[in-house]
């Protein structure tokens, strides 16, 4: 669970709060978003699972594996999982505003071993005032989720390439999620591209920090003391 009466990672008890977003009820809606990103592996399910908080999984929202839209790996057959897209951008925006303004929304349920999906469930948060989306697209609508004026803020986790390498593999091996080979070519090529992958991120909005980083803000976000996420850097 979150604490929400401590400062965030680094803060004393004297802070500058002017990037800070005031709550009021005419200045954003009662629900609002942390939207959780960083490389696949990175430790975002296990973070947004420590919060306590409602947990939107954005990676429910790929495409399935015939739509003809899906881009390739360059000079190879496979499906490339991770370039946005392959990912149903419009349809997450949708579902994070619509949970922010009625507290359901329909999420597909989407089977990542066989790149499909087999149905759809309600998902609901009630009254909480904040939940996470996380996933690694997140990043990609965080200009979109500022605009809508439901976001409370917007983090990557970052680590070591090597480190993620390991945990990502291990995951995926224990879920069956692809075939063996294909899941050792993108874990490869994942780890030579983890810096920049967190770079991309950064530079759409999200903050890059640690674990402890990230578990200050989200309890700052919960307590109402929103830190504002950066605006894109074009």
């Amino acid at each position: 669970m979150l604490d929400t009466n401590g400062l965030p990672e680094g803060s004393t008890s004297r802070v500058d709060a002017s990037d800070w977003c005031p709550v009021t009820a005419h200045a954003i809606p009662t629900t609002r978003v942390v939207l959780l990103t960083g490389p696949s592996g990175s430790g975002k399910s296990s973070l947004a699972a420590r919060t306590g908080l409602p947990v939107l999984r954005l990676d429910d929202f790929y495409k399935e594996g015939d739509d003809p839209t899906l881009p390739r790996v360059p000079g190879s057959e496979d499906i490339d999982w991770d370039s946005p897209q392959s990912w149903d951008a419009d349809a997450a925006v949708a579902a994070v505003v619509e949970l922010c303004r009625t507290g359901r929304t329909a999420v597909p349920d989407y089977d990542i071993a066989t790149s499909s999906r087999t149905g759809a469930s309600l998902f609901g948060i009630d009254r909480t005032p904040l939940f996470v989306a996380e996933g690694i697209f997140a990043a990609d609508i965080v200009a979109r989720v500022r605009e809508h004026g439901v976001l409370a803020d917007a983090l990557c986790l970052r680590g070591r390439p090597s480190t993620t390498f390991r945990r990502r593999l291990a995951r995926d091996l224990k879920e069956g999620r692809k075939s063996v080979p294909f899941l050792l070519r993108r874990g490869w090529r994942l780890m030579r591209a983890e810096r920049g992958i967190v770079a991309r991120q950064a530079a759409l909005g999200a903050h890059p920090c640690g674990r402890e980083e990230a578990l200050g803000r989200l309890a700052a976000a919960a307590a109402g003391r929103c830190v504002a996420a950066p605006a894109a850097r074009v």
